[in-house]
Protein backbone atom coordinates (compact mmCIF):
# COMPACT_ATOMS: atom_id res chain seq x y z
CA UNK A 1 0.00 0.00 0.00
CA UNK A 2 1.31 3.61 -1.26
CA UNK A 3 2.25 5.84 1.37
CA UNK A 4 0.97 9.51 1.51
CA UNK A 5 2.35 12.90 1.81
CA UNK A 6 0.56 16.31 2.34
CA UNK A 7 3.16 19.27 1.07
CA UNK A 8 2.21 22.83 1.10
CA UNK A 9 3.47 25.18 -0.74
CA UNK A 10 4.15 22.45 -3.58
CA UNK A 11 4.83 24.76 -6.18
CA UNK A 12 7.72 26.43 -4.48
CA UNK A 13 11.63 26.01 -5.01
CA UNK A 14 11.56 23.73 -2.12
CA UNK A 15 8.25 22.19 -2.14
CA UNK A 16 8.29 20.93 -5.67
CA UNK A 17 11.44 19.27 -5.40
CA UNK A 18 10.21 17.60 -2.25
CA UNK A 19 7.47 16.28 -4.39
CA UNK A 20 9.49 14.84 -6.60
CA UNK A 21 11.65 12.93 -4.18
CA UNK A 22 8.65 11.33 -2.42
CA UNK A 23 7.08 10.74 -5.80
CA UNK A 24 10.31 8.89 -6.60
CA UNK A 25 9.54 6.61 -3.38
CA UNK A 26 6.14 5.56 -4.58
CA UNK A 27 4.29 7.92 -2.49
CA UNK A 28 0.75 9.26 -2.92
CA UNK A 29 1.83 12.83 -3.17
CA UNK A 30 -0.93 15.95 -2.33
CA UNK A 31 0.38 19.56 -3.22
CA UNK A 32 -0.77 22.51 -2.00
CA UNK A 33 -0.55 25.50 -3.78
CA UNK A 34 -1.77 29.56 -3.85
CA UNK A 35 -2.17 29.45 -7.22
CA UNK A 36 -2.50 26.44 -10.48
CA UNK A 37 0.68 25.92 -11.22
CA UNK A 38 2.32 26.53 -15.05
CA UNK A 39 4.32 23.66 -14.53
CA UNK A 40 2.81 21.29 -12.58
CA UNK A 41 3.73 17.78 -11.70
CA UNK A 42 2.77 15.42 -14.12
CA UNK A 43 3.09 11.74 -12.15
CA UNK A 44 0.15 9.88 -11.63
CA UNK A 45 0.56 9.76 -8.16
CA UNK A 46 0.23 13.65 -7.60
CA UNK A 47 -2.52 15.64 -7.01
CA UNK A 48 -2.18 19.78 -7.16
CA UNK A 49 -4.94 21.58 -5.22
CA UNK A 50 -5.35 24.91 -4.94
CA UNK A 51 -5.77 25.87 -1.18
CA UNK A 52 -5.62 28.78 0.74
CA UNK A 53 -4.05 27.96 4.19
CA UNK A 54 -5.11 30.96 5.55
CA UNK A 55 -8.85 29.73 5.35
CA UNK A 56 -9.09 27.52 8.46
CA UNK A 57 -12.30 25.47 7.16
CA UNK A 58 -11.40 24.88 3.25
CA UNK A 59 -7.82 23.89 4.66
CA UNK A 60 -9.46 21.53 7.29
CA UNK A 61 -12.10 19.74 4.84
CA UNK A 62 -8.74 19.40 2.59
CA UNK A 63 -7.25 17.14 4.51
CA UNK A 64 -10.76 15.03 5.46
CA UNK A 65 -10.67 14.66 1.65
CA UNK A 66 -7.37 13.10 1.65
CA UNK A 67 -8.62 11.09 4.22
CA UNK A 68 -11.22 10.22 2.87
CA UNK A 69 -9.44 9.08 -0.02
CA UNK A 70 -6.25 7.68 0.90
CA UNK A 71 -7.61 6.67 4.55
CA UNK A 72 -3.83 7.63 5.89
CA UNK A 73 -1.61 10.71 6.41
CA UNK A 74 1.93 9.19 7.05
CA UNK A 75 3.73 12.35 6.29
CA UNK A 76 3.30 15.97 6.10
CA UNK A 77 5.84 19.00 5.19
CA UNK A 78 4.54 22.45 5.66
CA UNK A 79 6.88 24.20 2.98
CA UNK A 80 4.26 27.52 2.68
CA UNK A 81 5.69 30.77 3.64
CA UNK A 82 7.44 33.85 2.59
CA UNK A 83 10.38 36.12 3.80
CA UNK A 84 9.96 39.68 4.46
CA UNK A 85 12.96 42.05 5.27
CA UNK A 86 12.67 44.79 7.72
CA UNK A 87 14.37 46.53 10.64
CA UNK A 88 12.46 46.74 13.99
CA UNK A 89 12.50 50.74 13.95
CA UNK A 90 10.55 50.14 10.12
CA UNK A 91 8.35 47.29 11.42
CA UNK A 92 4.85 47.92 12.24
CA UNK A 93 1.65 46.01 13.15
CA UNK A 94 0.55 45.38 9.52
CA UNK A 95 3.83 43.74 8.70
CA UNK A 96 3.67 41.39 11.82
CA UNK A 97 0.04 40.23 11.30
CA UNK A 98 0.80 39.60 7.28
CA UNK A 99 4.18 37.34 8.12
CA UNK A 100 2.32 36.06 11.07
CA UNK A 101 -0.15 34.80 8.56
CA UNK A 102 1.66 33.72 6.12
CA UNK A 103 4.43 31.98 8.32
CA UNK A 104 2.41 30.59 10.72
CA UNK A 105 -1.14 30.43 10.44
CA UNK A 106 -0.88 28.71 7.16
CA UNK A 107 0.83 26.03 8.94
CA UNK A 108 -0.98 25.57 12.15
CA UNK A 109 -4.24 25.37 10.26
CA UNK A 110 -3.11 22.11 7.94
CA UNK A 111 -1.06 20.64 10.97
CA UNK A 112 -3.84 21.44 13.23
CA UNK A 113 -6.41 18.16 11.41
CA UNK A 114 -3.10 16.29 10.07
CA UNK A 115 -1.76 15.88 13.82
CA UNK A 116 -5.77 14.62 14.56
CA UNK A 117 -5.60 12.15 11.91
CA UNK A 118 -1.93 10.72 13.23
CA UNK A 119 -3.51 10.69 16.66
CA UNK A 120 -6.01 8.35 15.36
CA UNK A 121 -3.21 6.66 13.56
CA UNK A 122 -0.87 6.34 16.17
CA UNK A 123 2.14 7.29 14.04
CA UNK A 124 2.94 10.22 11.32
CA UNK A 125 5.99 12.61 11.09
CA UNK A 126 5.27 16.28 10.33
CA UNK A 127 7.75 18.42 9.25
CA UNK A 128 8.00 22.41 9.86
CA UNK A 129 9.98 24.97 8.16
CA UNK A 130 11.84 27.33 10.37
CA UNK A 131 14.62 29.65 9.90
CA UNK A 132 18.01 30.81 11.59
CA UNK A 133 15.78 34.15 12.60
CA UNK A 134 13.04 32.63 14.04
CA UNK A 135 15.51 29.98 15.87
CA UNK A 136 17.78 32.63 17.00
CA UNK A 137 16.86 36.33 17.40
CA UNK A 138 20.12 37.67 16.58
CA UNK A 139 19.94 36.63 13.36
CA UNK A 140 16.31 38.55 13.21
CA UNK A 141 17.68 41.90 13.17
CA UNK A 142 17.13 42.76 9.21
CA UNK A 143 13.60 41.10 9.43
CA UNK A 144 11.78 41.19 12.52
CA UNK A 145 8.21 40.42 10.96
CA UNK A 146 9.80 37.25 9.47
CA UNK A 147 11.66 36.19 12.30
CA UNK A 148 9.13 36.28 15.07
CA UNK A 149 6.71 34.71 13.46
CA UNK A 150 9.11 32.05 12.62
CA UNK A 151 9.88 31.40 16.63
CA UNK A 152 6.02 30.04 16.62
CA UNK A 153 6.69 27.39 14.17
CA UNK A 154 9.56 25.72 17.06
CA UNK A 155 6.90 26.71 19.56
CA UNK A 156 4.23 24.80 17.42
CA UNK A 157 7.28 22.14 17.10
CA UNK A 158 7.29 21.72 20.88
CA UNK A 159 3.32 21.89 21.53
CA UNK A 160 2.60 19.30 19.05
CA UNK A 161 5.51 16.56 20.23
CA UNK A 162 4.15 17.04 23.95
CA UNK A 163 0.35 16.17 23.07
CA UNK A 164 2.08 13.36 20.68
CA UNK A 165 2.79 11.56 24.33
CA UNK A 166 4.06 7.74 23.81
CA UNK A 167 2.23 7.57 20.03
CA UNK A 168 4.67 7.72 17.10
CA UNK A 169 4.51 11.20 16.19
CA UNK A 170 7.24 13.25 15.96
CA UNK A 171 7.36 16.77 14.89
CA UNK A 172 10.48 18.18 13.42
CA UNK A 173 11.73 22.25 12.75
CA UNK A 174 13.90 21.68 9.69
CA UNK A 175 16.05 24.66 9.64
CA UNK A 176 18.11 25.50 5.98
CA UNK A 177 20.97 27.57 5.66
CA UNK A 178 19.94 29.96 2.72
CA UNK A 179 18.89 27.64 -0.37
CA UNK A 180 20.33 27.70 -3.17
CA UNK A 181 17.49 29.35 -5.45
CA UNK A 182 17.55 31.35 -9.23
CA UNK A 183 15.61 34.45 -6.64
CA UNK A 184 18.72 33.80 -3.83
CA UNK A 185 21.61 34.10 -6.65
CA UNK A 186 19.62 37.13 -8.33
CA UNK A 187 19.21 38.76 -4.75
CA UNK A 188 23.04 38.30 -3.75
CA UNK A 189 25.14 38.59 -7.02
CA UNK A 190 28.85 37.93 -6.02
CA UNK A 191 28.18 35.60 -3.21
CA UNK A 192 30.00 32.29 -2.33
CA UNK A 193 27.47 30.10 -2.60
CA UNK A 194 29.86 27.01 -2.21
CA UNK A 195 27.83 26.98 1.71
CA UNK A 196 24.41 27.09 0.43
CA UNK A 197 22.25 23.97 1.10
CA UNK A 198 20.52 22.87 -2.06
CA UNK A 199 17.05 22.24 -2.25
CA UNK A 200 17.48 18.65 -3.18
CA UNK A 201 19.52 18.12 -0.48
CA UNK A 202 16.92 18.89 2.27
CA UNK A 203 14.27 17.04 0.25
CA UNK A 204 16.57 13.71 1.21
CA UNK A 205 16.90 14.72 4.85
CA UNK A 206 13.17 14.88 5.10
CA UNK A 207 13.08 11.35 3.22
CA UNK A 208 15.09 9.99 5.26
CA UNK A 209 13.57 11.31 8.83
CA UNK A 210 10.27 9.80 7.14
CA UNK A 211 12.35 6.49 6.53
CA UNK A 212 11.87 3.36 8.61
CA UNK A 213 15.80 3.98 9.26
CA UNK A 214 14.74 6.80 10.95
CA UNK A 215 12.26 5.38 12.82
CA UNK A 216 13.33 5.88 16.57
CA UNK A 217 14.73 9.40 15.91
CA UNK A 218 13.24 12.16 17.83
CA UNK A 219 14.91 15.48 16.30
CA UNK A 220 12.84 18.07 17.02
CA UNK A 221 15.13 20.55 15.49
CA UNK A 222 17.10 19.61 12.33
CA UNK A 223 19.69 21.84 10.81
CA UNK A 224 19.96 21.90 7.67
CA UNK A 225 23.45 24.12 6.24
CA UNK A 226 27.08 24.53 5.90
CA UNK A 227 27.74 27.34 7.65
Amino acid sequence: MKKTIIITGASGNLGSIVAKRFLTANYRVWGTVHHASKEKQTANDYTEVVLDLSDENTTNEFVQQVVKKDGVVNVAVMAAGGYQQGALHETFKPDLLQQIDLNFITAYNIVRPIFEQMKKQKSGRLFLIGSKPGMEMQHAKSSIAYGLSKSLIFRLAELLNAEAGKDNIVTSVIVPGTIDTPENRKAMPGTDTSTWVTAAEIADIIYFYSSEAANSLRQPIIKAFNS
